[in-house]
């Protein structure tokens, strides 16, 4: 990641980015695939995502926002 920031290389990685109506998921931090460069994120990638992996991600963000709220924490 910090190669591709430094020499603006795009680069495919996965990142923990604020998902905002990726796979119809919001409002909270999730892992997805990214391009980042010099920039930073430049975008999301949404690939085609079969039932099981779709369940397992929105069940992986669901923990993430159950864990926030146990902090008390506002984003």
């Amino acid at each position: 990641m910090v190669e591709a920031v430094l020499t603006g290389r795009a680069i495919l990685v996965p990142a923990s980015v604020w998902a905002e109506g990726e796979y119809g998921i919001s409002g909270t931090f999730v892992g997805l695939p990214v391009i980042i460069g010099c920039g930073g994120l430049r975008e999301v990638v949404e690939v085609k995502l079969g039932e099981s992996d779709l369940a397992a991600l929105e069940k992986s963000a669901a923990a993430v926002r159950e864990g926030i709220c146990a902090l008390d924490f506002e984003a």
